[in-house]
């Protein structure tokens, strides 16, 4: 970190250990996260219903009643399951929903949607298709979901790191090697899952 003062980089060293203590590998092992979803189609349209379970790890809920928010990506794919070829990509949605904690209101919510379960189950927002022409009866889709939360990001980080040097310019006099830290420690705190599920017809 050459450019900075010695105690200028030691607060700034032991802001970076303090995050990164956050994730340190706890006693008991964490559930891994997971993504399920239910789908299903009457004529051109196809609804999925998705949801993320084990996505907040105890690290991240800390954060988030810190009064952090958690940014939310979610990426649905429709396609069509063809036997001994590549399945075809009929459709495909993201989304970007937000996870918080509300202490006045006493409880989590996404998106401002109260979560009645709390962050152990995320009920993800529905989504819905309507596909160009009625596939054939023999047709098989499935829909493929990815899950990814994010608490802290390297810019969020960036600014921490910016205060504690005190008004010095840190963009310019942050080394490099810098700079690739925040962005291990902002990696290390984001969980993501990924999960399928087939359309099915009433």
């Amino acid at each position: 970190m050459r450019g900075l003062g010695k105690s200028t980089r030691r607060r700034l060293g032991v802001a970076l250990v303090a995050a990164m203590g956050l994730f340190a590998p706890r006693a008991r092992a964490e559930e891994a996260p997971r993504v399920t979803c239910s789908a299903t189609r009457v004529g051109r349209r196809v609804v999925v219903r998705p949801e993320a379970l084990a996505l907040v790890a105890p690290e991240l809920e800390r954060l988030i009643r810190l009064g952090l928010a958690g940014r939310l990506e979610v990426e649905l794919t429709l396609l069509r399951h063809r036997p001994l070829w590549f399945s075809s990509r009929v459709d495909a949605t993201k989304l970007t929903q937000v996870l918080a904690y509300s202490a006045k209101a006493g409880g989590w919510m996404l998106d401002g949607r109260p979560l009645a379960s709390g962050p152990e189950t995320l009920e993800l927002e529905r989504v819905a298709w309507t596909l160009d022409e009625e596939p054939e009866e023999t047709a098989a889709l499935v829909v493929e979901v990815g899950v990814r939360l994010q608490v802290v990001t390297a810019a969020s980080l960036g600014k921490v790191a910016q205060w504690l040097t005190q008004g010095e310019t840190a963009e310019e006099k942050r080394s490099a090697l810098t700079r690739g830290l925040l962005r291990t420690v902002a990696e290390d705190l984001t969980r993501g899952a990924e999960g399928r599920c087939t359309v099915q017809t009433p």
